[in-house]
Order: C-alpha cells, then structure tokens, then sequence
C-alpha cells in the first residue's frame, strides 16, 4: 500500500484503516536485519601486514571493547605504543539493555575484521552500536570523521510543514542527549498532524564529549538534513554523534522529549544538567557549560533532569528559523565534500567522497537530450549508456540502470563503494550519481574512443590499434589490474574483465570499467566461493566456471585472454549453434607450441611490430591462462615482465580448454551471460 497515496484519498471514516497500513508500511521500511552492519568504511589510514605487531595489539583490544563497552555501553581503550598503538571506541544505543549491547559488539569486532580485512583504521555502524578503531590518536579528540548518511525514499504529504517540524525535533532532541542525559542520549516525538502518525527522534554522542561538544558535533551534522526535505526518514551516522528521525517508533521506552502538536507552539529549550556526583560516568565539563541557546539554570546552579519548559515570542522563533535555513543553504554550497549514494532495497545510503558528487536529474536530462537514442553509446546488462554534456561544458557518460532490476541495485552499490574510493590513471572515473524518481544513474567520464572491443573486433576500426598502442594497452590493463589486486585501500577482483570493460580515452589510454560483479577481499583473504557464476563466456577461469571459485588469479586468466586477443584481433571463442567454435587459446597454444606463435597476430599489423615484444606480450599471455591457478602469476611479476626483457619467462603449461553452453540474449553480444556448464 503507498502510504502517500492513501494519505491523499484517505476519509475520515477511513481513518482506522489508514493508520493500519501506515503502520504495515513502516514494517517494511526498517533495516534488513538488526544483526546486518548499515555501513562500514574502511582503510582510510591505511593497511598493516599480517602477523605485525599491530595486529597483535588489535586483536588484543577487540574482546574487551565487547565485553567492557557492553558492560557501560560505552568503553575507550589504547594497546601498544606508536607507530603500532591501537586506539578503539565502542558504544552502544542508549535504550538497549547490556545483552543486546554485548551482542551488538560481538558482531562488529568479528564483521569489522572481515568486512575491512587488514585496514589500518575502520567505522562499523549497527542499529544498536558502533564500533571504531584506528592506528591514529583519534580518541584525544571530537573528530566525527566518516560520516554516513541514510534517508527513506518515501515522501510525506506536507512536505513543508514536516520539514520544520522535523527540524526542529532533531534540534530538540540534541539539545536534550548533550545537556540533560549523562549518557549523552535523548529521544523525541512529535504530532505531526491530527490524523498522521508521530514523528519519532533521537540523538546521541559518545559519553567523553562535553555538553558543548556533543551539541557542537549534532548541530555540525544536521546541515545534512537539507539532502532529507520531505522524505519520511532519515539518519546521520558518525563515529561519535549520530541522530535519526522516522515515522514510526524504533526506540525504547518513552519519548524524553514531546513537542506540543501546534506547528504553531513555543519550542522546547533545554537546560544543561548539573553534574552528577553519584554517577560513575564521565561528565568532564559538564558543570561549566556554555550553552549555544538560551538556557534556564545556565549559571551553574544544579537544576533538576527534567524538561524545562520556556515561552519564546514568535518573532524569535521565526528569526532563529530563517537564520537556520540560510546557515543551512550556504552550508551546502560552501562544503567541498560531496555525496555518494548507496541504494538499498528501502533506503539510499550517503557517504561523504571527495571526489564524488549528487546530480540533479533535471540536469542530466538536459545533458543527455532526455536519454534520447542519438546520445546512446551503447547498452550493457544492467541498461544503456549515454553521452552527455554538463552546462559547464564538461562531457560525461552516464550509466541508466533498469528501474526494475534487482542486479542493477547490486550493481550499482558495487560501482559507487569501490570506484568512488579508487583513484587510477587506468581505472575509469566515477564523478557521481543520481537517485531520483526511481531512476538510478552512474556519472562516469567521458571517452570519446568508446571500449576496445569497438577498435579491436572491426574490420574498419581496427586499423587504428597500431602495434606502439596494443602494447601500451596491454600495459595499461596490467597497470590498473595491480592496483586493484594489491596497491589500492580497498583488494577488488573485478571478475568481469573483457575488451568490452575496457574503456580507452583520447590517447588511446586505457581504463578498467565496470565494477558491477567486483568482490572486495581483505588483505589476509586469497580466494571466494559463489553459487552464481556470472560472468562473460570466453574469459572466465575454469575453476570459477565449474566450482565458482575465484581470486585474483581469475582476474589473472582474463587478462591473458585479453592480452592473447590484442595481439591477434581476434575473440577467444565464436559460439556457433550447436557447439563452441576451436577457441583462440587452442590454437595459440598450438602455434606457440610449434614456434609459429607470431603467424597468429593480427593481419592488419602487417609486419609493423617488435617482434621481442610482441612474442614476450603471447608468453605472457598463455601464462596467465594455464589451468592450475597456482601457476599462474600474480599481476606484480606480470608488469615487471612486460617492463624488463631481461627477466627470463618460465615455461607455460597447456592452457585451459573449457566446454560451455551460453545463455544470452542472441541481439547483445556483449551482455553478461550466466554459464552452464556441459558435463
């Protein structure tokens, strides 16, 4: 049932039935799964190496920030000394009981190592805590770094009016977990309308900030609440402050704070709370707060935990709101951080990218001429692509994924979390994305010479790929391929590697695209399983075709197909109907066996090429495809080979000889295909 829908045709004789599928609708718009991270972001300071002294400080740390963060809901803690000093913090929701927290913390000191692998410094969040270690001193300040952001895709009705009310709750709510809750927690509601339901909130820090610092971090992170206006949801996560707001009642207990149901009433302002001698907890500052709103008990005196109520004019109330919009527009203008989306099922995630942006889909219309065909570059499995151009002047390709398809989702989470974070001259370059009004759009550079495929495979255009820019390819992909297996933050293997994902720019340069089956590994992980084998026919490695095993040697084994077409122009295997064609390996292998391998290169090369390069490119090309993964190489010994001649080549075993049926579409070629294998 669309809840605004009903909303707008509801009566009020059905007014029962209204607020029973509100109340429906809200089940299906919390998490996944309370046991399932919302989000994690990792390795921003960095890798450490197995068996170092800073993985033995970590994993010294991690029980106690479970068993001790459960017992007080929050814990702090150090091990070792610098540069293999580990710093950790571990807090959990202020309504949940020590169990729950105990859980809660289990979960992520054992997600966090596998999700993260061997990152120097992770932020884990749940519904119910959160979890942050780092190999920098991040303790001995109120950094709130890795900020994430989640937002409900549903409207609301009155969009202007919840705003506001909105606003001002989350406000309320702060105010309330920094100066009224040594715990540094603070819940809310508010009455909407008359016949819609409550907006619920809440807020909270972790328990060493101050008042002043914990209201400082929640204020310093709802200027994001402008990327929220008239959705019916929306959190903040930050590894010391977050807040939420929902309509629906995700917390326990009573609401510490009410707001009267008037749009037009008074606010709620809140006092500071006086120490607590009794109380065990950190209250460090609290006694000399200096509060950034009026305040009744500001002088110091001990004043009593509960609300306190003021009468404010409305003249103020009006001017604070303005002054509130406007902070909040150039907020926005000014920050030089953009936002990523991460679509889920019910929500889309933010997380703050330096080199990633939002785009306006108005926009991207204009620049694609509304997706018209003429501005259509090609089409893949997940949906077309179109060449566009910004007002600024700037090209662009943008990616337009199915509205309905489930993989395109998983795609597209996949494209923004690794390439937002990967930053090579031989990978393509994300500049952001756009979720709006279903539509789910990827923004990449543009590349006026399209992929290699287009060049490589026709008869006209490949004369265009001298032998001087096949080798520099050939390169390139191996250039890129390394700094996904072991030089970047994140360890991704593509799985997906084909001439049809490379990309090549002005230069003939060429760029890795297309992250949609890519699998991030931690460092200390070497191989995976998967009972879905998708992938593209003709490239696959046999163990992933036949047990769904991969690693980095399958991405290995791609790029000796790929290296073994550029040389010789031509597709690894040509499905005919009834049965595979002899694939390209067979016969390399054959002629490289017989000495005759450079017989096999591409007509159009004539007898225009370095004849040592172009024998060491096939050598290399077939090590890559052998059977065994083992004796594959790794893509560090393949750029050293293509780079020094002076290293000698070992000797390839037979390559593998693969028997498949395909499943595609017979009018795209190029589509992914899912596999079966032939016994």
């Amino acid at each position: 049932m669309d809840a605004n829908l009903l909303c707008r045709s509801a009566m009020a004789l059905l007014l029962g039935y209204k607020l029973l599928s509100l109340f429906l609708l809200s089940l299906f718009l919390v998490s996944p799964s309370l046991s399932d991270p919302l989000f994690q972001v990792c390795g921003k300071s960095g890798n450490y190496t197995a068996n170092s002294t800073y993985e033995s400080n970590l994993l010294a740390l991690l029980p106690s920030m479970a068993s001790n963060g459960s017992d007080h809901g929050f814990y702090s803690d150090t091990v070792g000394r610098v540069p293999s000093q580990v710093f950790a913090l571990s807090f959990c929701r202020g309504d949940i009981n020590a169990t729950v927290c105990r859980s809660c913390l289990d979960l992520a000191r054992q997600d966090v190592l596998q999700l993260c692998g061997y990152s120097s410094g992770a932020t884990i969040w749940y519904d119910y805590c959160t979890f942050r270690y780092s190999n920098q001193n991040f303790l001995s300040t109120t950094d709130n770094s890795d900020v994430v952001l989640m937002m409900n895709t549903q409207n609301v009705t009155d969009p202007d009016k919840f705003n506001k009310l909105a606003a001002e709750l989350v406000n309320r709510t702060s105010q309330y977990a920094a100066f009224n809750s040594f715990e540094r927690f603070g819940t809310g509601e508010a009455n909407f309308t008359a016949t819609d339901p409550n907006i619920y909130g809440l807020a909270q820090c972790t328990r060493d900030l101050s008042g002043d610092q914990c209201y400082k971090c929640l204020t310093g992170i709802t200027s994001a609440m402008s990327r929220f206006l008239g959705k019916r949801g929306g959190r903040v996560l930050g590894s010391r402050c977050y807040f939420r707001y929902e309509l629906y009642s995700f917390y326990e207990g009573e609401s510490m704070v009410q707001l009267p149901s008037s749009s037009s009433s008074p606010p709620l302002l809140l006092s500071p709370m006086a120490p607590s001698q009794s109380n065990g907890t950190n209250t460090t500052g609290n006694g000399n707060i200096t509060s950034a709103v009026p305040i009744v008990g500001g002088d110091g005196i001990s004043v009593p935990t509960a609300t306190i109520v003021l009468l404010i004019v409305l003249p103020v109330i009006g001017f604070v709101l303005l002054l509130s919009t406007i902070y909040l527009y150039f907020q926005r203008r000014r920050t030089a951080k953009k936002m990523v989306f991460f679509p889920e099922i019910e929500d889309e995630t933010v997380f703050e990218s330096g080199e990633s942006r939002l785009f306006d889909l108005n926009d991207l219309k204009e620049a694609t001429d509304n997706f018209s065909d003429a501005n259509m570059l090609g089409e893949g499995g997940f949906g077309p692509v179109y060449k566009g151009a910004l007002k600024d002047g700037q090209e662009i390709a943008v990616k337009r994924l199915s509205r309905t398809s489930g993989q395109g989702m998983l795609e597209l989470r996949n494209e923004v979390a690794f390439v937002a974070k990967l930053q090579h001259r031989n990978l393509v370059r994300l500049l952001g994305c756009c979720l709006e009004d279903k539509e789910k759009l990827l923004v990449y550079e543009y590349l006026p010479n399209t992929s290699l495929d287009k060049f490589l495979f026709d008869p006209i255009k490949c004369q265009q790929l001298d032998w001087s820019k096949r080798y520099k390819i050939i390169q390139g992909i191996s250039k890129g391929l390394l700094y996904l297996h072991e030089d970047s933050r994140l360890r991704i293997i593509h799985r997906d590697l084909k001439a049809s994902n490379i990309l090549l720019d002005g230069d003939m340069n060429p760029k890795i695209s297309d992250f949609g089956l890519a699998k991030h590994f931690g460092v200390n992980e070497t191989h995976g399983n998967t009972c879905r084998i998708a992938g593209t026919y003709g490239y696959m490695a046999p163990e992933y075709a036949f047990r769904g095993e991969f690693s980095t040697k399958s991405d290995v084994f791609s790029y000796g197909v790929l290296v073994l077409e550029i040389v010789t122009g031509r597709k690894n295997t040509r499905l005919q109907r009834s049965r595979p064609a002899a694939s390209l390996l067979n016969h390399v292998w054959q002629h490289w066996s017989e000495g005759r391998a450079l017989e096999l290169r591409d007509h159009v090369l004539d007898n225009n090429f370095i004849e040592e390069q172009m024998s060491r490119c096939i050598h290399i090309g077939l090590l890559c495809v052998q059977e065994d993964p083992i004796k594959r190489p790794k893509m560090a010994s393949v750029v050293h080979m293509l780079s020094v001649y002076s290293i000698p080549l070992p000797t390839p075993c037979s390559p593998a000889f693969l028997n498949f049926s395909s499943m595609f579409n017979e009018s795209d070629g190029s589509r992914r295909r899912i596999c079966v294998i032939i016994a």
